[in-house]
This record gives structure tokens, C-alpha cells and sequence, in this order.
């Protein structure tokens, strides 16, 4: 085909990063936004909005992908616009576990004295909600974003390896995974380097993120 697997590569990386990055922006921004509402004010608002969290989790992210890539299809989305559709798939079906892991760092945070001292002195529970309850909350948070970096990374891959993705000739490395098996036995090498890329990226990624946790974890701090 005439192409320059080395430059298609990078390009395909420097693109699947912003999407990543996008994506995981955005679900933190709505997940930590409904966890921590609904963990520190408690009562009706929390039970109705985890049975929201507990049917969200019901659906099946991969249907949920497939549903909105082949809805941005059917629109006749391209280029920008489609990857705005698959930012959006990705980014809410990361929702549910970023609102349940804040959630339950927040029901454990608004007991402590420092919260019952802003209470006291007047604080607006808005405001200790989010100044000071949702600070000593962010550390899992983080670790799970950056982990979750690698886990969109085989989505997007999948997606793009099954014809879902973004359509040639634009560079991705799933898409050119699923071109490179007419050539597998004639020039392997068109497949080793996009499937080598996929694989230490998320290996980074996840390499980072246990060591983050070790990092952020006062329990871990001493070994």
C-alpha cells in the first residue's frame, strides 16, 4: 500500500492519546461530580442514585460502544465528529465505577472531625463537599484513571480491529492489526509493530498506575 508503518504508527499513538486523555477527562469529570453528591448528602438521593449506578453497571460496555459507534455510522459522522462519538461511549461507561469508588472514599470521609468542625464553624456543606471532603478523596481516583488509560486503549483497538473504529486511511493501531492479517504470512512484520505498540502502552500504563498506588497509599509508604 505504500505506507510508512513507522510514521503510521506514531501518528496512530499520538491520536489514540488524545482520545484516551478526552475520555477519561470527561467520565471523571461526571463520576466524581455523582459520587461525591451522592455520598456526602446520603438519604434518598443516595439510594435512588445508586440503583441508577446499579442498572448503568447492567449494561454491557461493549454493547454500549457498539450502540453509539454504529449510531455516529448510521449520522455519517467522520474525522472529528466521530471520534466526539467515541469519547462520548467511553467516557460514560466510566461513570458508574468512578461514582462508586468516590462514593464510598466519601461516606467513609464525612464522618471524620475536621468535616464536624466545618459543620460547626458554619462551612456550606456545598463547600465542604468539594473543598475539603473531595481533596482526601482523589487518590484512588487517580490510580483508577490512569489504569484506566490502558483499558481504553484495547477498546479503541478492538473497535477499530473489527471495522467499528475510524475508517482507513486514517492511521489506528487496531484498524492496521486488521489489515496486516491478509499479509501475515508474506510480511508479519506489517502487524508486530502496531501489536507491540498496543501491548507496551498498556503495560506502561498499568505499571504506572500500581506504582502510583504505592506511591499515594500512606499504608505503603514505609516499604
Amino acid at each position: 500500500y505504500g505506507r510508512d508503518i513507522w510514521s503510521r504508527v506514531l501518528w496512530g499513538g499520538r491520536r489514540l492519546m488524545s482520545i484516551r486523555l478526552v475520555a477519561v477527562g470527561f467520565g471523571l469529570v461526571l463520576g466524581v461530580a455523582y459520587g461525591v453528591l451522592t455520598g456526602y448528602y446520603g438519604g434518598w438521593l443516595d439510594t435512588v442514585g445508586m440503583r441508577v449506578v446499579d442498572a448503568w453497571l447492567a449494561i454491557p460496555g461493549l454493547l454500549l460502544f457498539l450502540l453509539i459507534v454504529t449510531i455516529a455510522r448510521e449520522w455519517k459522522l467522520e474525522g472529528v465528529w466521530n471520534d466526539m462519538a467515541l469519547i462520548f461511549a467511553l467516557g460514560i461507561a466510566s461513570v458508574p465505577q468512578i461514582a462508586r469508588l468516590v462514593r464510598g472514599s466519601v461516606l467513609a470521609e464525612r464522618e471524620k472531625e475536621y468535616v464536624e468542625a466545618s459543620r460547626v464553624i458554619g462551612e456550606h456543606s456545598l463547600y465542604i463537599a468539594t473543598r475539603q471532603v473531595l481533596p482526601n478523596c482523589l487518590s484512588p481516583v487517580i490510580v483508577y484513571a490512569t489504569i484506566r488509560l490502558g483499558v481504553i486503549l484495547l477498546i479503541i483497538a478492538a473497535l477499530s480491529f473489527l471495522g467499528l473504529g475510524t475508517p482507513p486511511p486514517t492511521p489506528d493501531w487496531g484498524a492496521d492489526l486488521s489489515l496486516a492479517r491478509d499479509h501475515m504470512e508474506t510480511r508479519p512484520l506489517i502487524a508486530v509493530f502496531p501489536g507491540l505498540a498496543i501491548s507496551y502502552t498498556v503495560l506502561a500504563f498499568n505499571l504506572f498506575g500500581d506504582g502510583l498506588r504505592d506511591m499515594l497509599d500512606p499504608r505503603l509508604a514505609d516499604r
